[in-house]
């Protein structure tokens, strides 16, 4: 990294952590570097929503003269999504009804990449009230713009931090993952996005605005993450946040199964998917195989991928139900079989990778696409092969989501028209660093981050 030039925000997290702790660079140097950033780019992305410039820059200096917490991302600004809780900050959801809202409490997230030595600099934008998994739009802040295209969508709910990431205006950021928040926008932006396993990054201070609220008891469904340009920095993020929230208890991260893609065995599936998205996911397929990763193709015994889609939309209308004061939910004589069906779906899952090291799937049928803002039942993608229907899209990310495996979403190539893809590394329950190692490994043979033509 060489001090404060374009490149060097392009570099990952880990790198300015080390040219920090190197002294090639301060963290008041990066901070201000990101802020230039973010007030060069974000006129045409609308990434970043609120900023806290002078309080970063403050923290910064601290770190600098070696008086702020010293952990793994020490000195390294960062952003997280704007339906954390941040001190001092705005937590709408987009939300106009909430626009007035400040918090005065730290997310559990957000307070540990404080301690790892994380400067938050400001909060990335997400769509209204989290409810759109390909775009990110919303009253209060406007609308977020591909950084690849700006007139694509940059993926959704955590679009925002997708942008950014692959922009340049952060080194980090953290989003949540309910159907596929995290990993479309990273498909969508060329970067890489983590969703843990179920329980593994708590939850407290993702709500809206208001008092805590109860903590859900279904933990399986939504997760928290981070998004990055590299897989290393995915990993740096997990150890620094995961774990459970009462003190009683530590928690590690787990080794990889493997070091070396000679050392895999991994499942693949790419199908249902459109025929530009396919070649990318096809010729990435076959450059593992001669790299010595031995690839397996089809789906594990007992999972038939359209009953798992149904069993997820069926969780996610309950998880919603559940989280709304006066919700309603008229399919209760249905939910003891969709129960045992997300138990058995675990279960299949679980013997998979007694065998296998890891799953590899699309994150969604299509790259990045126009915007859309008709209603979201009008709405269609257009492909190559004739359009599709908008709420296709989450059919990938339900086979790592239903039954809480890590998944990470990786950079693998890009379209004829120039427009990234992205693969899902499904990973054994509560073993996310196989799936971050892998994700790490194949960028030496397909892909990896690129940044965007801005």
């Amino acid at each position: 990294m060489s001090g404060t030039s374009p490149e060097a925000l392009l570099r990952s997290a880990s790198d300015a952590a080390a040219a920090i702790a190197s002294g090639e660079v301060s963290s008041r140097e990066l901070t201000e570097a990101v802020l230039s950033r973010i007030d060069a780019i974000n006129p045409l992305l609308n990434a970043v929503v609120e900023l806290r410039a002078e309080e970063a820059l403050s923290e910064a200096e601290l770190a600098d003269r070696g008086e702020a917490a010293a952990g793994q991302l020490h000195g390294v600004p960062i952003t997280v999504k704007e339906a954390l809780n941040v001190t001092g900050l705005h937590t709408t959801w987009g939300n106009p009804a909430f626009e007035d809202y400040m918090a005065d409490w730290d997310a559990i997230v957000v307070a540990r990449l404080r301690q790892a030595g994380a400067i938050i600099v400001g909060k990335t934008n997400a769509h209204f009230m989290l409810a759109d998994f390909a775009q990110t739009f919303n009253e209060v802040y406007g609308r977020t713009n591909n950084p690849w295209d700006p007139e694509l969508v940059p993926g959704g709910s955590s679009g925002g931090g997708a942008a950014a990431v692959a922009a340049g205006a952060t080194f980090l950021d953290y989003g949540s993952d309910l159907v596929g928040s995290i990993r479309i926008p990273a498909a969508f932006c060329g970067v890489y996005g983590l969703k843990p396993s179920v329980g593994v990054v708590p939850l407290t201070g993702l709500q809206p605005p208001g008092p805590p609220t109860p903590t859900s008891e279904m933990l399986f469904m939504s997760n928290l993450g981070p998004i990055a340009r590299s897989a290393s920095d995915l990993r740096t993020a997990l150890i620094a946040t995961g774990g459970p929230e009462s003190p009683a208890y530590s928690w590690a991260l787990p080794p990889p199964r493997g070091r070396q893609l000679g050392e895999f065995r991994v499942g693949v599936v790419v199908e249902d998917v459109s025929s530009e998205v396919r070649a990318v996911l096809s010729d990435a397929v076959d450059a593992l195989a001669n790299a010595g990763v031995k690839m397996v193709e089809g789906w594990p015994d007992g999972i038939d991928p359209a009953a798992v889609a149904e069993a997820f939309d069926y969780h996610v209308q309950l998880f919603v139900a559940l989280a709304q004061p006066d919700g309603s939910f008229d399919r209760l004589d249905e939910m003891i079989e969709y129960e045992r069906q997300r138990i058995a779906v675990r279960e299949a899952w679980r013997r998979y990778f007694r065998e296998f090291h890891a799953f590899l799937c699309p994150v969604n049928f299509t790259p990045a696409f126009p915007h859309d803002p008709s209603p979201f039942e009008q709405r269609v993608v257009p492909t190559p092969d004739g359009p599709r229907r908008y709420d296709e899209q989450p059919f990938w990310i339900t086979h790592a989501a239903l039954p809480g495996l890590p998944a990470v979403a990786a950079p693998i190539g890009q379209t004829a028209g120039g427009l990234p893809v992205g693969v899902q590394i499904i990973g054994p329950p509560d073993e996310d660093d196989t799936a971050i190692t892998f994700a790490e490994l194949i960028a030496d043979v397909v892909g990896g981050y690129e940044p965007p033509p801005l």
